[in-house]
């Protein structure tokens, strides 16, 4: 298994502003909205899986990056990584498991609220392969920020993986535990051990209503928040779909923030935008209601256009977007 080149920081030695480890994958999504698969006959091909999304929305905003995945030894894992190092993402961590193709998705596409995903991604995908030895511990340990998901606890060995690079943490910096509540992509038995594990080694937690209630048993906004919290994060964050999103910090700080109104195309990037920008704002150390309306814009622009990858917006455009709704 090729594992990319070795090294804990970037090229000029300074350490990551954000690693994200996981899901990665080809989405081919049809070109015309409404048309369900049985009847699409030309898709897009586009960069898929959300810590890969989430790279790249930190990426498109200036933010150093890098991940930590794998795909097949194919030509759709070349594609991976090209794309990867095209948005600016370093792919030093994404290697080749050659027992595995690289996953593929379909996504149906249907505005303003249903998008139906088809993952292929057996007989295993290769970015559930991730050993605990082959983490770079140093560097994730000095990255700013690190983003891991609910996807990567599902199987062995990225679920002692995941857990390691937890622990390389130590909480130091910014921890991120996306709940990424995927079933379909679970071995048998509870997620709730494995959640709780990695809730009490995170710094923050992102989900929805159905996700939080996966890992604590609490879907209310509030109730969830302060199960997150009871878990070990410092900061909650619910998402609410159309009625925006609620964060709430360890030291009381509670805030909602409504969404961007927006013409829907194609809901699925919204999320990542949002991941990749609640990111950013962190980073650069704003006030929470600050980071959220800035996270709810990108997530708005991602919305509003078909792919998911290519659509993470640039600085300049998140900030027309806030304008706008001034």
């Amino acid at each position: 298994m090729s594992t990319g080149d070795a090294g804990g920081a970037a090229a000029d030695g300074a350490a990551y502003d954000l690693i994200t480890m996981g899901r990665i994958g080809v989405d081919l999504y049809p070109l015309k909205t409404g048309v369900p698969l049985a009847e699409a006959d030309t898709f897009g091909k586009f960069l898929g899986g959300s810590p890969a999304n989430v790279a790249v929305a930190a990426a498109r905003l200036g933010r150093r990056t890098a991940m930590i995945s794998r795909t097949g030894a194919d030509p759709f894992g070349a594609y991976l990584r090209a794309e990867l190092r095209g948005f600016g993402v370093d792919d030093r961590w994404v290697g080749e498991v050659a027992r595995h193709p690289t996953p593929i998705t379909f996504c149906e596409v249907f505005p303003p609220d249903r998008f139906p995903l088809y993952f292929y991604r057996l007989p295993k995908a290769p970015d559930l392969e991730i050993e605990p030895d082959e983490i770079d511990r140093e560097a994730v340990r000095d990255a700013r920020v690190f983003w891991m998901t609910g996807t990567g606890l599902s199987a062995e060995p990225s679920r002692a993986a995941t857990l390691a690079a937890l622990e390389a943490r130590s909480k130091s910096g910014t921890t991120v535990f996306d709940l990424d509540w995927r079933p379909m992509l679970w071995d048998e038995g509870s997620p709730r051990p494995w959640y709780e594990r990695a809730l009490a080694l995170a710094t923050v937690a992102v989900g929805n209503a159905e996700e939080c209630e996966v890992a604590t048993g609490e879907s209310e906004p509030y109730a969830a928040a302060g199960a997150l919290l009871a878990a070990g994060v410092e900061l909650a964050v619910v998402k609410r779909g159309p009625e925006g999103v609620l964060a709430v910090h360890r030291d009381g700080t509670a805030v909602e923030v409504p969404p961007v109104p927006v013409t829907v195309v194609n809901g699925l990037g919204a999320g990542d935008a949002f991941g990749g920008a609640m990111c950013h704002g962190l980073l650069a150390g704003w006030e929470l209601e600050r980071v959220l309306r800035y996270a709810n814009a990108a997530g708005a622009i991602v919305a509003s256009r078909l792919a998911c990858s290519t659509a993470m917006p640039f600085a300049h455009e998140v900030e027309e977007v806030l304008e706008s709704c001034r």
